[in-house]
């Protein structure tokens, strides 16, 4: 066994550029989901030899992440924020700095009150749960206009039992009238013709997630127009947005006529969320 995973490390090494650690922490992820163990159980069965039932499964799997699959999809699910979340080509894969955007959320969400919360975009529905998880006091809204990604979301709502309304809605259309405290939303920021929609795992993501228009910008110009038709007088938005997109997101804010706008930078010191609030 130790010699079929320590080959496959090589080649997922040689084909994706991973270090060795990773390289190695992959095939044995792969290794654990082909033949349904645990990690324990690969390292106490280290020296095993490999039966013939075990070889085809597992080399499909590291056949498909050879080609650049992404894991989460390979295995069906990621973890946010200590939570594993079902995930699927259907919806974008949960990433670290999308809790830089949870925990902006929360320090906004007394843990006694119950405030009118809306997650735009949900996809798997990792932001929107995590809030209702975290503030059970909350009401929590999440829509998406994908079926696909909302019968996912259900999902992860229903495993993790979280509280949450889902709603089929093309950002704010069936939102008619209704008003909220907080308003989140990871959005597509990737320009159209950005060569990194072609690289990596991000090309067996949905498009329609990650790419809004020439300069990335399209949805978030949306978002900050409309959002403050729906918020409350004194609420908060706050969008996630890319490396080097807070600056063009602080002018719309600003030229919206929100007051308080600020942005927060992710672990690596990256402005990775802006936001800004209504006026009373």
């Amino acid at each position: 066994m130790a010699d079929c995973l320590g080959a496959a490390s090589r080649q997922l090494a040689a084909a994706l550029g991973l270090d060795t650690r990773t390289a190695r922490l992959e095939a044995r992820v792969l290794a654990a989901f082909a033949w349904n163990v645990t990690p324990a159980w690969l390292i106490a069965h280290d020296t095993d030899p490999l039966a013939e039932t075990q070889i085809t499964p597992f080399e499909g799997l590291l056949a498909r992440r050879l080609a650049g699959e992404p894991i989460a999809y390979l295995v069906g699910t990621r973890e946010f924020y200590g939570r594993p979340f079902q995930v699927s080509p259907d919806v974008l894969i949960p990433r670290p700095d999308t809790e830089l955007l949870v925990d902006l959320a929360l320090a906004r969400i007394p843990a006694n009150q119950a405030l009118n919360v809306l997650d735009l975009g949900t996809g798997s529905g990792c932001i929107a749960i995590t809030l209702a998880l975290e503030r059970p006091h909350a009401r929590v809204t999440a829509v998406d206009r994908s079926a696909a990604a909302l019968t996912i979301a259900r999902h992860n709502a229903g495993i993790l039992d979280a509280r949450v309304a889902f709603l089929a809605s093309d950002w704010f259309d069936a939102l008619a009238g209704r008003h909220f405290d907080l308003i989140v939303s990871n959005p597509p920021y990737v320009p159209a013709a950005d060569p990194h929609l072609t690289r990596g795992d991000v090309r067996f993501e949905p498009i329609g997630a990650l790419a809004a228009g020439n300069d990335g910008l399209d949805d978030l110009r949306h978002l900050i127009t409309a959002a403050r038709t729906h918020l409350e007088p004194g609420g908060t938005l706050l969008l996630e947005h890319g490396h080097d997109q807070a600056e063009a997101v602080v002018a719309l804010l600003e030229c919206g006529g929100y007051v308080c706008v600020q942005s927060w930078p992710d672990l690596a010191g990256i402005l990775r969320v802006s936001g800004a609030v209504v006026s009373e």
